[in-house]
C-alpha cells in the first residue's frame, strides 16, 4: 500500500495504485506513490509543478465522477439564432416521389448540411397549406438535410410540378408510361398567378401550338450567299407596283393642290385686281377725268360698277366677255363683240348683257339664283346711276342660245323694245355645261349730281 498523502484524511478513499514499471511517469522503485520526484515523499502535491500520474486524474479540482477513467461529456450546446436572437426555424426538405418508369432522370442529391446556417432566417408564413409536404419515406437515397426555408406554399407547388414535368420529359419510354396521365393532359403552368388562372380558364380547349421560327442557315460558299442575296432583293413587280403607287400618290397630292388653288387662291387674287380697278376708276371719275365715248372701250378696259345690295356685290364691268382679260380677273364682262354685242346702259333702247363666274376667280354671279322678282340692280357710270328691277329668270338653258341677250330677250317676258339688263352665268355650280340667266328692266336713271339712288342708301 502507498502512503496517503498529507492533505487525505480518512474519510476520502485512496487513490488508486498506479501501475508499476508503466514508463518514465510512474514513480522509481522505493519512492511513495504520491511523490512525484526524489524527497517529496511528505510534501504536498502541486498541481502547476507537478506532472498528472498516469491511468488516473489526482488534480485536486478534477470531479470525482471523472475519476473513474470515463470519457468526458462534452458541453450541451444552444440551438442556432438568427440575428435578431430568435430560434431559426428547420423544416425538412423531401425530395418528392419519382414514379418507378422515370427513376433514371432522377436529379442529383446534394450533401446534407449539418451545421448552422448563418444569416437571417425568415419568418414562417401563417395560414393553412393548400398542398402539404409528403412525409419522408424510408428510402435511404431522400436527403433527410435541413434547411431553413419560407413557406410559400404556392413556389413550392410550382418547383415540385417543375421537377415532376422534367422527369417525365426527360425518362425513356415505356409500356407502362405510354398511356395519357393527368399531368400529359394538363401540364403545369409555369409562370406567375395570371398565367395560372389564365391556364385555368383554358382548359379543356385545343391550344395551338406556336410555330417555331425558321432560322435561315448561314451560307457556306459565294454562290450560296449571292442566291441568298439575289432572293432577298425585290422583283420586277413589286417594283413596279411601288412606282405606280408613287405616281398615284404624287398625282393625288397634285390635285390637292390644284384644288385649293381654284377654290381659294384664284379668289383672292380675282378679288384683289376687281378692287383694285374698282378704286382706279373712282378716283378717275373724282378727279374728273374722261372716259372714252360710250362704245368705244378697249377690251379688258372697265368703265362701270355693278351694285347688287341683295348679294353685297360690288364689281367693276369691263368691255368684252374674254375669258382670260375679264373674267378670271375677278370682273363682270359685257357682250360687245360680233354677234353678242348688246346696247350700253346710256341708250334709249336695248339690252344691256353681262357675264360673270359663278365659281372660282372672283365669282361676282355665285348666288344670282336667289335674286327674285323686284330686286334691285344698280350700274354706275361715271356721269350717271342706273337702276334696275329682276322681272324674271330662267334656271337653264343651252350656252349656244343666244336669243337670250337679243334686244327684246327671248323668254324673258318682254314683247316690246325697251331698255333691259340680262345677267348670264354657268350652272350647275363648278360646271360650265348649261347657262342661267337674269333679267331686269330699267326703273331709275340718276345723274351723279344728285347723289346715290335709293337702293344704294337704303338699309
Amino acid at each position: 500500500m502507498t502512503a496517503l498523502r498529507p492533505e487525505q484524511d480518512g474519510s476520502e478513499a485512496a487513490a488508486p495504485e498506479p501501475p508499476r514499471g508503466s514508463g518514465p511517469a510512474g514513480p522509481p522503485a522505493g519512492q511513495p506513490a504520491g511523490a512525484t520526484g526524489p524527497g517529496r515523499a511528505d510534501r504536498e502535491y502541486d498541481p502547476l509543478t507537478d506532472p498528472l500520474p498516469t491511468g488516473s486524474h489526482s488534480s485536486p479540482w478534477f470531479r470525482a465522477e471523472h475519476s473513474g477513467g470515463t470519457a468526458p461529456q462534452p458541453a450541451v450546446q444552444d440551438p442556432p439564432r438568427d440575428w435578431y436572437g430568435r430560434e431559426a426555424v428547420y423544416e425538412p426538405i423531401v425530395t418528392p416521389a419519382v414514379p418507378p418508369e422515370t427513376a433514371t432522370a432522377r436529379e442529383p442529391i446534394p450533401e446534407p448540411i449539418t451545421g448552422p446556417i448563418p444569416g437571417p432566417i425568415a419568418e414562417p408564413i401563417p395560414g393553412p397549406i393548400a398542398e402539404p409536404f409528403p412525409e419522408p419515406g424510408p428510402d435511404p437515397e431522400r436527403s433527410t438535410a435541413v434547411f431553413p426555408v419560407v413557406r410559400d406554399d404556392e413556389t413550392v407547388g410550382l418547383r415540385i410540378a417543375e421537377a415532376a414535368a422534367a422527369s417525365s420529359a426527360t425518362a425513356p419510354s415505356s409500356p407502362a408510361s405510354s398511356a395519357p396521365t393527368d399531368a400529359d393532359r394538363a401540364p403545369a403552368p409555369l409562370g406567375g398567378r395570371a398565367e395560372r388562372r389564365k391556364a385555368a380558364r383554358g382548359r379543356g380547349r385545343k391550344s395551338a401550338t406556336p410555330a417555331e421560327p425558321v432560322i435561315p442557315a448561314i451560307p457556306r460558299t459565294r454562290m450560296e450567299a449571292r442566291l441568298a442575296a439575289r432572293a432577298l432583293k425585290d422583283s420586277p413587280a413589286v417594283i413596279a407596283s411601288r412606282a405606280i403607287g408613287e405616281i398615284f400618290i404624287s398625282l393625288g397630292v397634285l390635285m390637292l393642290l390644284f384644288v385649293t388653288y381654284q377654290l381659294w387662291w384664284t379668289n383672292v387674287r380675282a378679288h384683289q385686281e376687281a378692287s383694285g380697278t374698282a378704286h382706279s376708276l373712282q378716283d378717275n371719275w373724282a378727279k374728273g377725268g374722261k372716259n372714252s365715248a360710250p362704245g368705244a372701250f378697249e377690251p379688258g378696259q372697265g368703265f362701270a360698277i355693278i351694285h347688287i345690295p341683295k348679294l353685297d356685290v360690288v364689281v367693276p364691268i369691263a368691255e368684252g366677255v374674254s375669258k382670260t382679260k375679264v373674267l378670271d380677273r375677278g370682273m363682270v364682262g359685257h357682250y360687245s363683240e360680233g354677234k353678242l354685242k348688246t346696247a350700253m346702259p346710256s341708250a334709249k333702247t336695248g339690252n344691256f348683257a353681262l357675264a360673270g363666274h359663278r365659281n372660282t376667280h372672283g365669282e361676282p354671279f355665285r348666288y344670282i339664283n336667289k335674286l327674285k322678282d323686284g330686286d334691285k340692280v344698280v350700274v354706275e357710270t361715271q356721269d350717271d346711276y342706273y337702276t334696275y328691277e329682276v322681272t324674271s329668270r330662267l334656271a337653264q338653258t343651252s350656252p349656244s342660245n343666244v336669243s337670250v341677250i337679243q334686244p327684246v330677250p327671248v323668254g324673258s317676258g318682254f314683247t316690246r323694245p325697251g331698255r333691259y339688263i340680262t345677267l348670264t352665268t354657268c350652272t350647275p355650280e363648278f360646271t360650265s355645261t348649261y347657262r342661267m340667266v337674269v333679267w331686269g328692266k330699267m326703273v331709275d336713271e340718276r345723274p351723279r349730281s344728285k347723289g346715290m339712288p335709293e337702293a344704294l342708301t337704303a338699309g
